[in-house]
């Protein structure tokens, strides 16, 4: 066999290799993806529990956490939005049996960035240097993201524990409501990422997946 034949044949290889290798690139991406946005991280004893507004079954995880001893202290972050049938999130802490006194509140946050900037002050007021923050499972990585960086130089120490949602993360792409959370973590990621957040970025997230349609 000649060496130009030879030389050929390796080119060729090499050619072949690179779309293989973007495939299965392209593959572990999206089949990875919903796994990275789900953050769940043992509960240690801390001295609150941060609760996002938003979603269903987020008073209740905390609740659970405050009532297994985790946290002597709820806080409440847009406390005021609904979040079951006992009514909005305080509502719903009072209902599941956590005292009055044991819950702190703000009702301003319209954003995922609004819940970090606006539970930090609280934390401060009461000298509290540690908290598990709880919201959805599938917004954890996001949670963490903004979190991490507004209370960066706080010197209070944040775990990150999700609630189950029924989103599934290992088939995101299976169903129509997997596919619309998972689509719209990664843009309200990126929008995040450039600056863009509450009611701003929502009208931007709408016409992010608008192309998706």
């Amino acid at each position: 066999m000649s060496k130009n034949n030879t030389s050929n044949k390796k080119h060729k290889r090499s050619k072949l290799k690179y779309p293989i290798c973007l495939l299965v690139f392209i593959f572990l991406v999206i089949f990875c993806a919903g796994r990275f946005l789900t953050v769940s991280e043992p509960p240690e004893n801390v001295n609150a529990i941060i609760v996002l507004s938003g979603g269903a079954g987020r008073v209740e995880k905390a609740v659970d956490l405050y009532k297994a001893g985790y946290a002597p202290y709820l806080v409440l972050s847009n406390y005021r939005e609904g979040a079951s049938s006992a009514g909005n999130m305080l509502q719903t802490a009072l209902a599941q049996g956590v005292p009055a006194k044991a819950i702190l509140t703000e009702n301003k946050a319209l954003s995922t960035y609004d819940n970090a900037a606006l539970t930090l002050p609280i934390m401060k007021k009461n000298g509290f240097t540690s908290a598990i923050v709880v919201s959805s499972d599938f917004h954890m990585r996001r949670v963490k993201f903004i979190f991490d960086h507004v209370y960066k130089k706080s010197g209070i120490e944040l775990t990150y524990i999700g609630s189950p949602s029924g989103y599934n993360p290992n088939r995101w792409w299976s169903n129509p409501f997997d596919r619309d959370i998972t689509i719209s973590e990664y843009a309200k990621m990126v929008g995040n990422l450039f600056g863009y957040r509450g009611p701003e970025a929502k009208k931007a997230l709408d016409r992010i997946k608008g192309w998706f349609r």
